[in-house]
């Protein structure tokens, strides 16, 4: 099938997608918290929110580099070294500053509709202009720059990391409180996903800046 990548890239892709999934972060602060705060289903609806705002930021940067690389290869493949560079930037980030789980468990659960916890869960993922830019510069890794398929690859890689993301995300909401406790006691672990994130991200970015357009 042309929209699916190499077995190689497929797998590096996929361990990114699970480094940055089980990575503490604004994503999982906001699934975690909604669930100690509000409920389970309150988190996962959050969580499923998120998730949808995933699949159009992908939609969108499929066709929009899609139609750059019809325009020029040669200007996708600036928008890949400027993006090797910004994971570059964000694995120091990772490093210097570290992850944090900023959520506390509460005794008085609200009852807001699950319907806007969605929206709100949408919202914040399509609002957010660290995720819009990350979505550029992440996906375009692992397509090349004179690739003909790279709309349909941009597009399978991005409903591959909600398919990644999911099984692994869920757990962490269902049991939210023991979660949250046991990344709080272990700095150690933290400290290593913290590691692993950057080590994924910065080898990534120097093989694309290692590797001639060709």
């Amino acid at each position: 099938m042309t929209f699916v990548p190499d077995l190689s890239v497929l797998a590096a892709y996929t361990t990114a997608c699970v480094i940055l999934t089980i990575t503490p972060g604004p994503d999982m602060t906001l699934f975690v918290g909604r669930a100690l705060s509000e409920g389970r289903l309150a988190g996962l609806a959050s969580m499923l929110g998120a998730m949808v705002g995933s699949l159009i930021h992908t939609m969108l940067v499929a066709f929009g580099l899609s139609a750059l690389i019809a325009a020029s290869a040669s200007a996708f493949f600036v928008v890949k070294i400027v993006g090797a560079l910004y994971l570059i930037w964000i694995a120091v980030q990772t490093l210097r500053h570290g992850s944090a789980l900023t959520v506390s468990a509460t005794d008085h659960k609200r009852q807001t509709p699950l319907s806007r916890v969605f929206m709100a869960g949408l919202l914040v993922n399509l609002l957010n202009p660290k995720i819009v830019l990350f979505f550029l510069t992440f996906l375009p890794q692992f397509v090349a720059a004179n690739d003909p398929h790279a709309s349909g690859k941009l597009i399978f890689l991005g409903v591959f990391f909600v398919v990644v993301a999911a099984p692994l995300t869920i757990p962490m909401v269902l049991m939210a409180d023991v979660f949250s406790r046991t990344l709080k006691r272990s700095p150690r672990a933290m400290k290593l996903c913290d590691w692993l994130f950057a080590g994924i991200f910065g080898s990534f970015a120097v093989k694309i800046l290692l590797t001639s357009r060709g």
